[in-house]
């Protein structure tokens, strides 16, 4: 095994697949060319609580038609919760399948001091404190978060993807997993809602969709192909107000807290979009992104019993692979801990149950047939991409 292929491992969305992702792509080919390049990915929801443009089979697709070598299942526990969970999940995975590094962008690009940040979080007492004084004070969490650690390094770090690397960084630290993380600087900022040159955010890509405006210069053609049907979670206002309507408990459901229940039952009959419900609702403690989340949990019926149920992944399941992807995947099968799945049969995990029962959630508006698609083949791509 001396001269055994290594691989490198990405946690993404690819909400959608852009220009930036394959910038990535290709820098860590350049790095690491003989590296097999391993991708954790969200299935059809995601961590900031919205539904995904394109599903997730196409999104393999156009992963493997960009460089990427094997496609993993991020199952939805994992994937449409707080950066911890989310960090949590895509690392486990990634470290039962044996990768030697994670990469993942970064806005200061100082890896340092993500990492200096991460064992404060996790080692110093005063941290916690600090962080309820802050929540005390009317500051939401990753505010009050992003207070506490200025005050014990001398650190501002309150961009997103430094802020998930750190929760890489402390899921590797916390269960002493054997992954290096590297990052790669990224040239766009997350939060800009406008387009840039030909390197522009998710977040600005999916406003010029909304907008109608064209994206073609901010992402692949295997992209742009893709689009002839989007997915949009306004179109699942009707049946996110059905739920909450008649759900005599709201809070049964996973990351929703007694008090916003009533509020959203109060409101839910005084808005005509989810836009406008969530507006409504949000407040210093009960951020954008928390609301969108407790809204999508309720929408896939998951509850606080659930995710007390689904907290360990049991399987790897494998959404797409090529040559190169299938080489790494023999390498290394013998000395797996936990079953691949390539093919879902009869007898399913809990967990892979519940997923494909959102999958059919989110294929209620477009009835595009993805329930079935669960129960065929991986997709595969013979001729690798170089």
């Amino acid at each position: 095994m001396g001269c055994s292929m290594k691989a490198i491992g990405i946690i993404a969305e690819y909400n959608p697949f852009h220009n930036g992702h394959l910038y990535q792509i290709n820098k860590i080919k350049e790095k690491y060319p003989e590296h097999a390049i391993i991708v954790v990915m969200s299935g059809n929801f995601t961590e900031r609580g919205d539904v995904t443009i394109i599903d997730k089979w196409k999104r393999t697709k156009i992963a493997l038609n960009n460089g990427v070598d094997l496609v993993i299942e991020l199952p939805f526990p994992f994937a449409t919760q707080s950066a911890d969970f989310f960090a949590y999940g895509g690392i486990t995975l990634l470290e039962k399948l044996k990768v030697e590094k994670i990469i993942f962008g970064s806005e200061s690009d100082n890896i340092e001091d993500l990492t200096l940040i991460a064992n404060t979080q996790l080692n110093n007492p005063e941290f916690d404190k600090l962080v309820k004084i802050y929540s005390k004070m009317g500051k939401n969490y990753p505010t009050a978060l992003s207070c506490a650690l200025e005050d014990l390094t001398e650190k501002r770090i309150d961009s997103p993807n430094d802020l998930l690397g750190i929760s890489y960084i402390k899921t590797i630290q916390k269960y002493k997993y054997k992954i290096t993380p590297e990052i790669i600087k990224r040239t766009n900022n997350y939060h800009n809602k406008e387009l840039e040159s030909n390197i522009s955010s998710a977040t600005a890509i999916r406003e010029a969709l909304k907008k109608k405006e064209s994206i073609e210069n901010q992402v692949p053609k295997e992209t742009l192909k893709n689009l002839n049907t989007i997915y949009k979670l306004e179109d699942y206002f009707p049946l996110l107000k059905y739920k909450i309507i008649t759900e005599e408990d709201l809070s049964i459901y996973q990351t929703v807290d007694e008090g916003i229940d009533r509020l959203l039952k109060k409101e839910i009959n005084h808005v005509t979009s989810i836009e406008e419900l969530i507006q409504k609702v949000k407040s210093k403690r009960y951020t954008y992104n928390k609301i969108s989340r407790m809204l999508i949990h309720i929408l896939c019926n998951f509850t606080k019993e659930k995710a007390q149920s689904l907290k360990e992944i049991k399987y790897i399941r494998i959404l797409g692979l090529n040559k190169k992807g299938s080489t790494y995947l023999n390498q290394i099968k013998k000395d797996l801990e936990i079953p691949l799945i390539s093919k879902i049969e009869r007898e399913k995990d809990p967990m892979l149950e519940f997923e494909i029962n959102t999958t059919k959630i989110y294929d209620i508006i477009n009835n595009n047939d993805l329930g079935n698609r669960e129960y065929k083949s991986i997709i595969y791509i013979g001729d690798e991409k170089k």
